[in-house]
C-alpha cells in the first residue's frame, strides 16, 4: 500500500476485489469466534478506501484532460 501510483488500473481493480474478498471473509469467519483481531477489519477497509481514492483521482485527471 506504499505506492500506488505504480499500479495500474487493472492492478489496482484486482487489489481492491482482493480486499474486499479479505473483508469479507473476516467478517464471516470471525463471527462465532471470540479471539479476533478487531483491527484488521478496519485496516482493510482503510486499504480499500486508499484504492478507490487512487481509482477517483486518476479518473479525475483522465477527464480534466479531455475537457
Amino acid at each position: 500500500m506504499a505506492d500506488l501510483k505504480k499500479y495500474s488500473m487493472d492492478d489496482l481493480k484486482k487489489e481492491i476485489a482482493e480486499k474486499r474478498a479479505a473483508l469479507r471473509d473476516f467478517r464471516f469467519s470471525e463471527a462465532g469466534s471470540r479471539s479476533r483481531n478487531v483491527k484488521e477489519g478496519r485496516t482493510v477497509r482503510k486499504d480499500i478506501a486508499r484504492l478507490l481514492t487512487e481509482i477517483r483521482a486518476r479518473e479525475l485527471v483522465a477527464n480534466k484532460k479531455s475537457a
